[in-house]
């Protein structure tokens, strides 16, 4: 059994012995603290079907929980919207936020096993930055990660996943997330 004291994940010892070294290079960083880093990994479901059936919800989180190796937070509805039959505080999806070793575990799962079991994968889209550093992404269904038992399941759902950097640019961003060999199609 590994010690939780000592074990370090594979892409946090990657970042650290390589990475760094890389965007250093590449950008012509005068500082260290000046490299982009990850900051985060928000996963998030929305769960339209939640406004008929509530126990919907609590399998999302049940599944998103599995997923991410923390407890999902249940978002629920901020305003009432009568022509979608949503009342206020009505829970609506599933949210997590993964940081530190976590973070960095999920990423290395999301990259190595998920992306490649997704149906039709031909790279995931190398426009999808937000102008500060921060990467989106969609995945149809959840059940491309290994953490989902098939049989188990009774619905399928989408999920987004927003990759949070310290980078200034997309630039940068970009080149930090292609140095942990995201695959990116453009």
């Amino acid at each position: 059994m590994l010690d939780a004291a000592t074990y370090t994940p594979r892409l946090k010892t990657v970042y650290k012995d390589q990475v760094r070294a890389v965007l250093k290079e590449e950008f012509g960083y005068k500082n260290d603290m000046q490299i982009p880093k990850l900051d985060k990994i928000v996963l998030n479901m929305g769960i339209g079907e939640a406004v008929k059936d509530s126990k919907k919800i609590k399998s999302a989180q049940a599944d998103l929980t599995a997923i991410a190796g923390q407890k999902a937070v249940i978002t629920k509805a901020r305003n009432s919207i009568a022509g979608f039959r949503v009342r206020e505080e009505m829970p609506l999806g599933v949210k997590v936020t993964l940081r530190g070793e976590r973070m960095y575990e999920f990423l290395d799962r999301l990259i190595t096993i998920a992306l490649p079991r997704v149906r039709d994968f031909r790279g995931v889209k190398g426009t999808s930055f937000d102008g500060r550093g921060n990467y989106a992404m969609g995945i149809k269904e959840h059940i491309v990660f290994p953490e989902i038992n098939f049989d188990q399941i009774d619905e399928v759902w989408g999920m987004d996943v927003i990759i949070c950097t310290t980078a200034k640019t997309d630039a940068e961003a970009k080149a930090l997330l292609k140095a942990f060999n995201m695959p990116f199609n453009s």
